[in-house]
Formats: structure tokens, C-alpha cells, sequence
């Protein structure tokens, strides 16, 4: 599997490299990128794929940077964008699929006695935990509308607020966590139509403090005799869907290794396996069609 997975990736690479202008680099945007998703896709560090030994069955680049070069090169903006483009070049979703979209962070958990000075102590699946969580924004597809990575102790509904702010329209359905006036006032502003669970569902009213009309009304819709808001808020569980395909699958996000640590690393290797799970969806279309 890694062998057809590695053919869609490295392909999709190769027409990325060559459509990006000539920079003055011992190494090319596009063999760090390269480098760095064999290392991914492996479940390897960095400096394994750095080895032209460990190329073994598949044809390696002409040069192979050091581990020094791609730390540096991978911190960079111009790697970042390609790894951008690559996620869009793998999966270009209908943009009617964005009219209903899902919210909802994903914890991943380090040891609790790692020196990591970034993971942080918060909230995980069914207890305290320990590292960071990954909070998106999923349509129809497994390639996210928008995400981005965060220590674990921050509030869920603080980090989904630069993730609000690419959107434009549509329904966006999350549980509880993300009940804030703050979050139905940005998504309202920007066109978009927030539905979340009430926070604390058995309160007698909502509080006498001040509320955002957006808020006010999306509770009206759900308490409204019309079931169609509280049917379609029930649909929020298909984020689960998405994270269980980042997942699910051999190579794909089960856990962070003890190599990925520090929030630029964990970034960069999230984002490396949603890239993994893209070429898996591409070839599982192929061998369909």
C-alpha cells in the first residue's frame, strides 16, 4: 500500500515542483517536501528518510539534504505553501459539500512526564491528558476546510475562532464546547449559520447577561416546533467520521511518536498525515473506478 500511496503523492509532488519558480537552494521546495512525506508516510523521523539506504524499492532524489537542512528548510514559508497546495491539488471537493459543515478538536496525547514545554495539561478523551489538540473544520471530504493545532489546555471554542473566520457561509454544526456568544457573534457576522448544543442543557433559562442575537436566534430555531435545526444539528457526529479516516488506516494519525514533539513539529507531521490520507482516498477511487 505505502509503495501506490507513495506513486500519488510523490506524482502530485513532481507537477508542484516544476509549476514553482526557480529558487536559489541546493535543494528544491519540493525534494524537502518530498523527503519529509517518505519520513510520514513511514512512520520514521526526519533523518531516516535522509539516508539513501532506507529508499529501498522506490527511486530516492538525485541529492538527499541533511537532517540540519531540513529543519531549517521545513520551518520555512515557501515549504509550508507547498504542503498547502499539495492538500489541494489531492482532493478539490465539489463547493457545495462547504454548505454544511462539521467542528470538533481531536486531542493528541504525549507521555505526561515529556519534557515537551509546549504540550500542555487539559482535557482529553475521558480525562486529563497531556500534549496538544487539532481543531478543524470538515465538510464532505476528509481534507479539512480549515485547521490548525493548539496545546491541549486551550479552550476549544478561543481556538476555533481564526477557523471561523475563513468561512463565508453555510451551517456549522459543534457540540457544547463551542456554546460562546463570542463564536455565534463571528460566525454570524461572517454569514454563517452556527448550531451547537447548549452548554449546560439542564439550566431553567440562558442567564441575564448580555447574548448575541445570533445565538438568541439559533436557540429559537432549535426549541421551534419545526424539527429541521435540532435534525440537522445531529448530523455534527460525522466529524467523528473524518478524524476516525485520518486514523483508521496503517500510517495514518494514530499517535504522536516521541521524535514529533514542539507545536511546529506536531504541525507539520498532522499535516503530513491528512496529505497520506488524501493519496489513500485518491487510490481507493481508482481501484473502484
Amino acid at each position: 500500500m505505502e509503495r501506490e500511496l507513495w506513486r500519488i503523492l510523490s506524482g502530485t509532488i513532481t507537477k508542484l515542483d516544476r509549476s514553482c519558480d526557480v529558487q536559489d537552494y541546493d535543494h528544491s521546495i519540493g525534494r524537502i517536501v518530498r523527503v519529509y512525506l517518505w519520513a510520514v508516510l513511514h512512520d520514521r523521523p526526519v533523518y531516516w528518510a535522509c539516508r539513501r539506504r532506507n529508499w529501498a524499492g522506490v527511486r530516492p532524489p538525485v541529492a538527499l539534504p541533511d537532517q540540519s537542512t531540513m529543519s531549517r528548510r521545513l520551518r520555512r514559508r515557501d515549504t509550508r505553501d507547498m504542503i498547502t497546495a499539495l492538500s489541494k491539488m489531492l482532493d478539490r471537493p465539489d463547493l457545495s459539500t462547504r454548505l454544511c459543515l462539521y467542528l470538533d478538536g481531536k486531542p493528541l496525547p504525549i507521555s505526561k512526564h515529556s519534557v515537551d514545554a509546549q504540550a500542555t495539561f487539559g482535557r482529553g478523551a475521558g480525562g486529563q491528558d497531556r500534549g496538544y489538540k487539532l481543531h478543524a473544520i470538515y465538510g464532505e471530504s476528509n481534507r479539512p476546510v480549515a485547521w490548525s493545532l493548539r496545546p491541549l489546555n486551550e479552550n476549544e471554542h478561543h481556538a476555533a475562532k481564526p477557523l471561523v473566520e475563513s468561512l463565508d457561509e453555510g451551517y456549522l454544526l459543534a457540540d457544547a464546547n463551542y456554546d460562546a456568544n463570542h463564536l455565534y457573534e463571528q460566525a454570524g457576522r461572517k454569514g454563517v449559520r452556527l448550531l451547537t448544543s447548549r452548554r449546560y442543557a439542564s439550566a431553567r433559562g440562558i442567564g441575564r447577561h448580555a447574548h448575541s442575537a445570533y445565538r438568541l436566534d439559533a436557540l429559537n430555531r432549535l426549541s421551534a416546533p419545526s424539527p429541521f435545526a435540532r435534525e440537522l444539528l445531529q448530523q455534527r457526529r460525522r466529524v467523528e467520521t473524518r478524524f476516525a479516516h485520518l486514523s483508521n488506516f496503517g500510517g495514518g494519525l494514530t499517535c504522536l511518536p516521541p521524535w514529533v514533539r514542539g507545536l511546529h513539529r506536531v504541525t507539520l507531521w498532522v499535516a503530513g498525515k491528512i496529505l497520506v490520507r488524501l493519496a489513500r482516498d485518491i487510490f481507493i477511487k481508482r481501484t473502484r473506478a
